[in-house]
Formats: structure tokens, sequence, C-alpha cells
């Protein structure tokens, strides 16, 4: 490829993002509207919150310099589980400071979430005060395929960026399809319980209600507002009778099926209880980032069930494989199903397959066939190294 094409091909990622791509190779418009200049090459990259975190992690784990929080719990590769934690530097409550990233040194400061000018005004303190270049990422559920595939051209990793983009296409458009032919008066009334009593909430429009919000459900806390976390009383959680509840912590979970209390709500008489996984990562919240994406596949068989139903255990097993470098056997995968209510499945899975004969040629998991995206061919040696694949 030309470096003209390989430019076209960056500028074409960042107006789907909403960035602008000046003429020099080497600066971008993120975002925020922020002109950012990258360095060369990217070696050191660190996360200025968990969602940015995660992004990271997916798509170059051995560029992250360390985590933004308690080290994740579940299954890791070792090197990256033993990773320092350096602390979150947007957001809420941060942990770490400029003093932080001169410590670390970054070649570059990634943060992803709600675009805000308060976020965008941090940014540039932060790269005032260090001289690292940080840039900001729309991470709505409409931009996740070209985030990913943008700041996977900045790293270096184009063509594993471009198998992730393919796995968050198909994992959007899939949900999409489904609420196509469901009718309204079908669209499920659900209730997403955060922390261990399960009183703290996502309003609709919020990040962490955001994965609710694209799986078509109703919200029932959305008479208290939008785009917020809030605080409800259980009289109200009672008067609102949702039939699905979404646990996000187990003791909200285990106080659901054994308090007394609880047992007038339909979802508690009908058994559609379940409880969010969470390790490594979380499927609808904590935090908000690319890992939510299995998310859409798990509350696809919980909200809709049928038929047609993805293979949501085989889609775990590619997510997990693709996104965190983990083979989940199937024992792990049967014990995450548990909780999370995932329905049995049919489809065969390789893990499973008796080891005779030659090994079967690699496929895409069910309903990926004609999703993935060519690799980028090679470049020329002029080409900046954060445009250049793996």
């Amino acid at each position: 490829m030309s470096l003209r094409s390989s430019a076209a091909r960056l500028a074409a990622l960042c107006l789907l993002l909403g960035i602008a791509l000046p003429a020099a190779a080497a600066e971008l418009t993120d975002s925020a509207g922020r002109l950012v200049v990258l360095p060369p090459r990217v070696g050191r990259v660190m996360a200025a919150s968990p969602t940015a975190e995660v992004l990271v992690y997916a798509l170059a784990p051995d560029k992250l310099v360390g985590w933004t929080r308690a080290r994740p719990q579940g299954a890791l590769p070792a090197r990256y589980a033993r990773l320092p934690v350096v602390g979150r530097l947007a957001g809420p409550n941060p942990t770490a400071t400029a003093a932080t990233v001169t410590r670390v040194h970054p070649d570059l400061i990634v943060d992803a979430g709600t675009v805000t000018p308060e976020r965008a005004a941090f940014a540039d303190q932060v790269t005032q005060a260090t001289g690292t270049p940080y840039i900001i990422l729309d991470n709505s559920f409409a931009r996740t395929p070209t985030m990913l595939r943008l700041l996977g051209q900045i790293l270096g990793v184009g063509e594993h960026a471009d198998d992730l983009a393919a796995f968050a296409e198909h994992a959007i458009n899939a949900l999409h399809g489904r609420l196509l032919i469901q009718p309204a008066s079908k669209r499920v009334r659900v209730y997403y319980g955060r922390g261990p009593d399960g009183l703290e909430t996502g309003l609709p429009g919020s990040p962490a209600a955001a994965t609710i919000d694209e799986a078509g459900a109703i919200n029932v806390a959305a008479p208290l507002g939008r785009g917020e976390r809030a605080r409800v009383t259980r009289e109200q959680l009672l008067q609102w009778n949702p039939e699905v509840i979404v646990a996000e912590d187990r003791s909200f979970y285990d106080a659901l099926r054994r308090d007394p209390g609880w047992r007038s709500l339909a979802a508690v008489r009908n058994k559609r209880v379940y409880l969010a996984p969470s390790q490594p990562f979380g499927w609808i919240d904590e935090p908000p980032g690319v890992n939510r994406l299995i998310g859409l596949y798990w509350l696809s068989a919980l909200l809709y069930p049928g038929e047609t139903q993805e293979d949501v255990r085989g889609q775990l097993q590619d997510f997990y494989d693709k996104f965190y470098g983990v083979k989940l056997s199937d024992k792990q995968i049967e014990a995450i199903a548990k909780s999370a209510g995932i329905p049995p499945s049919d489809t065969p899975h390789l893990a499973a397959l008796p080891l005779t004969g030659p090994a079967p040629a690699a496929m895409a998991p069910p309903g990926r066939r004609g999703l993935t995206t060519p690799a980028t061919p090679s470049m020329p040696s002029t080409t900046p190294s954060y445009l250049m694949p793996r």
C-alpha cells in the first residue's frame, strides 16, 4: 500500500470517529477537538481511565505500562496480571498525577469515554505539565469499531485491530438485527442493580446503562432522569416490578434469591435474575469499555431468546481469546454461564472435539463469516511507525 493510500485510510477512520487529521501524518485532532502531536513510535502507553485501560490491553497489552486500579481478577496471562498499579488520571477520585506520568514515562496517554470540555481541559493540563501527548477517544457503542481501528493504527497493531473491530461490528449489528424483528410491545422491562445492596442504578443515557440501552430494553429507572447514576429505594424497585433484574454484585444477586422481601418481584418469581459476569472486566459496566461487547450477546440471549439465537458460549470463548488473550476451558465457560443464565448450546466447540486426524481449519464463529476485514498490506518504510501493522 502506498503512503498516500495508508494516510487516506487513517483519514477515513478519523472522519468516522469525529477526529480531524491534518496534513502532517504525526498530528491528530482527537474526539475532543484537540490537536495532538503523536510520537514517531509508541512503545509505552498509559491509560488515563479504566475504560481506556481495557481498550489498550485488548489492542496491545505489551505496551500498557500498568493498571489504573486494583489488578483485574480472573484469568489473565500472568505477565499482564502482574503489571503494576499506576493509578488513574481521569474521572472521579483520581489516584495518579503529573508526577506519576513523569515516573512511568509513557510515549502516549490514552483516554476513552464521554467527551466533555472538562475532560479536554484536563488532558491539556497533563500534556503541558509532562510533555506527554494525550488523546481522548469517543467510546460510544456506535464509534467502537472505528475507535479500535484508529488506535490500532496508532499503536502499530492494525491487523489485530481490524479483527477486534469486526467482532465489535457483528456484536452491535447482530443485536440491532434481532431488535428489528421484535415488536415494541415485546421489549423487556429491566432493572440494573449496582453495588452490594443493588440500590444504585444507571439511568438511560449514562455509561453505566449504555449496554441496557443498546439492547433495546426498557430501563425501569427512566422516570428518575437521564445520563447519571442514581440511588433508588427498595419501595421504588418493588413498585417498578421489572421483568428482568441484572445484578452487578453477588451480594445483591444472592439477596434477591433468598430475601423473602423480594419475592413479590416478577423477575424473582419467574427466575429472571442474573449476575453480570465481572472477571476480568464487567459485561455491562465496570468499566464501560470494549469489555461490554460480550454483554450484547449475553443480553440478546436473556431478553430475546429464540430459534435464531447466537451461540453465546461460542462467542464468549472467541471474545476472551481475541480481546483478553485467554483461552477458556469448557469448565470455565460453564462456571460463567451458570449464574449468568446463559442457555445451553447445541453448537460443538473446538475444545470439545476429539483430537483425531488433522487439526480443523480455522473458522469464523457462527454469524461472523464475511465480516472479517482483510489484513492491511505492508507499507513502505517511510510510513510513520504508528501506521505500520505488525
